[in-house]
Order: structure tokens, then sequence, then C-alpha cells
């Protein structure tokens, strides 16, 4: 029998705020978590793409699991990112690691090494035999550089009842579509894309990996659940609310958008880590323009 997904509605990819210094900002951070609680966020994804966790050492992402599990006190379920271009590395972990307080892992494709389909089914495989949590499969081919396409998440479904999801980042709506269509009993489709999370929801989707929710977790809430509830008059307004706002969340790279939002916002202080670098003036503005609006 297939694991539950626990994974539906608004989750939000948090950023890693960092001090001037260059140091993970705690305090910024569980001002973060408590504020996306707050406004109804129904699960937080930790240590994903958008949290910068390449640059992250093993004793810091240590740190902000911890963290981020302490503010949340079991008030929504966490999804924890821990992929890995190494099958062995990533196995190793989940049977090591102190998991405890998070409902699943959310696993990227592997990156760099552009296996086959074969070979990305006997990853996930073998991943899902190692795993103690659930586990969401994670497609973003733009980054990765292989597309996971959806026969072989098909057959992975199939084959383990503890992959509960994919997170699918590829734009290829038809790809999307065809798992939707095609999917075991229990296994759904979360959007891994802000700007066409209305449209992923209406064709089967159960919920969303947020980029744009750090910064507005209500209002980009209120769109996901209209559209889950079956509102879409009010969610397609809500949508276009945030057009120019999507654009410009990807112009210079996720999660320089993002993080440069939040700044605007004074909700964090603009620091990265190389070799990702601060939104240039022009975007800084064109952003600031854009909440205005």
């Amino acid at each position: 029998m297939r694991t539950p997904n626990p994974f539906r509605g608004l989750g939000i990819a948090l950023v890693t705020p960092f001090t001037p210094s260059g140091d993970v900002d705690y305090p910024a951070l569980r001002a973060l978590v408590e504020e996306d609680i707050a406004a109804g966020a129904d699960f937080l994804c930790v240590l994903g793409t958008t949290a910068e966790t390449p640059t992250l050492s093993a004793e810091e992402r240590a740190a902000i699991m911890q963290t981020v599990r302490e503010v949340n006190a079991a008030r929504v379920p966490l999804i924890l990112g821990c992929g890995s271009n190494c099958t062995a590395d990533v196995c190793r972990y989940l049977t090591t690691a102190d998991l405890a307080g998070y409902d699943g892992v959310l696993i990227v494709t592997p990156y760099y090494n552009k296996p086959t389909q074969e070979g990305l089914y006997q990853h996930y495989k073998a991943i899902a035999e190692a795993s103690p949590l659930p586990v969401v499969l994670y497609n973003v081919p733009s980054r990765t550089g292989v597309n996971l396409e959806a026969s072989t998440t098909l057959r992975i479904a199939a084959d383990c009842d503890n992959v509960v999801a994919v997170k699918e980042a590829s734009g290829r709506i038809q790809q999307i579509e065809d798992i939707v269509a095609a999917a075991p009993e229990g296994f759904e489709v979360i959007s891994g894309d802000d700007a066409i999370t209305l449209e992923l929801l209406t064709v089967g989707a159960v919920g969303v990996i947020s980029v744009i929710g750090n910064a507005y977790p209500l209002d980009f809430g209120e769109m996901v659940h209209a559209a889950l509830a079956g509102d879409y008059t009010e969610a397609l307004a809500l949508h276009r609310s945030f057009s120019d706002l999507y654009k410009l969340m990807g112009v210079e790279g996720n999660p320089v958008g993002i993080k440069c939002l939040l700044c605007v916002m004074e909700k964090i202080g603009p620091t990265h880590r190389l070799p990702l670098v601060p939104a240039s003036a022009g975007t800084r503005e064109r952003i600031r323009e854009a909440m205005k609006a």
C-alpha cells in the first residue's frame, strides 16, 4: 500500500538568509519560518535549491534543519532536500542522519552525471529502499541537465510505494499531464514552477513548492487554495497579480530574485555566497516597482 503524500497545498522553498559577514542568519530564518506558518503555509521545504544548499557546510545544514524543526514545532509537515549525484551518498545519509521532525525527503535528479532513464530508475529505486521517510522526486532539467521522463517517473511510482509524489519543474506541460493521467493511486504531482502552478493545479497537481511564497505566503497561498477548491476565477485574478514578479524572480536566477525581493521588503539582508552575487541595481529597482504595482 502506498504511503500517503503529506505535501499538498502551499509549500515554501525556504531561502537561507546570511549576515553581512556571510554567516547563516538564524534569527532571520526563524522569523521567516514563523511568518510562513502564521500566514497559512501548508508545508515547508528545507535545504532545497532556493536555500543555496551547495554553499552550506554539513554543520550549517544540520543547524538549519534543527532551527526549522524547533520553530515549526510539528505544526506543518517538513520536507528535506537531500539529493546528490552520488546514489551511495544519498543512501548513506538517509540511513545515518537525524531526520526527526521531518516528514519526507526531496530528491533531485542526479546533476552533471547525465544518467540514462534506466540509471535514473535505479538511482531512485535504491534511495526508496534506503529511505525511512516518504520520497518526493524532483525533476528540474534546466539545472541538472537531465529530464526525468514521464514513463520513468511512472515506473518508479509503480515499483516504490514510499515514493509519494514528483516535484515537476521541467515546464513540459504534456509530460506533466501524462504523469497525472497515468499515475498509480496515491502518487501525486507537485508544481515546482510558480509561474505555471495555476495551470498545473487545473490539470491535477495537488500543490506547489514555491519560491515567491517566501515573500507572499498569504497571497500566493490564497491563489493555490482557490484553485484547489475549484474557484478558478479567484485563482486567476491572484495569479495575474504576480505576473511581473514571476518574471523578475528568474531574470538573474534563483534564489537571487527572491532574496532581492525579501531584502527590499526588509526581511533579510542582501548577502549571497559565491558563486552567486546580489541582484543588479536595475533588477532591484524593477522588483521595487513591481512590488508597488
